[in-house]
């Protein structure tokens, strides 16, 4: 498959967005695959039809020397999430170890129960049942 005839144009301006700060397309980050989806175009054009464009590229990136704030804003939300996930993590371990200690509260009560049910069931009953007394019919 041939190459777009303006994807060198759309590559170069997809580098003016992201290094602008006004990617449309992408996330913005300083990378080769945020700059090919940036560009719509597939990530081997950079990475191999279009070397000389994804070297200037990483000099560009590397000229301006900051971040850009949507990579700040991404890198942020990373490590929150890790907190999260360490958190939730800990929380699975500390489950985990409370399982076994309710299982075996589960099963010592189920057994009292069972020994009171039978104990229940060996007294002697002091409620009597009745005969069934028929009513006369009323006609």
């Amino acid at each position: 498959m041939s190459p777009a005839l303006d994807e060198r144009d759309r590559i170069r301006a997809a580098m003016d967005c992201i290094l602008g700060g006004t990617p449309q397309n992408s996330n913005g980050a300083l990378t080769i695959v945020a700059l090919a989806q940036e560009a719509e175009v597939p990530r081997n054009a950079l990475t191999q039809r279009h070397l000389d464009l994804k070297k200037e590229f990483y000099e560009r990136v590397k000229e301006r020397g900051s971040t850009p704030d949507v990579e700040i804003r991404l890198r942020a939300k990373i490590v929150q999430l890790k907190e999260t996930i360490a958190n939730k993590n800990k929380e699975l371990d500390q489950l985990r170890t409370d399982v076994p200690g309710l299982v075996r509260v589960v099963n010592e009560l189920s057994l009292e129960n069972r020994h009171l049910r039978e104990r229940l069931a060996e007294l002697e009953s002091n409620v009597h049942i009745l005969p069934i007394q028929r009513q006369p019919r009323v006609r």
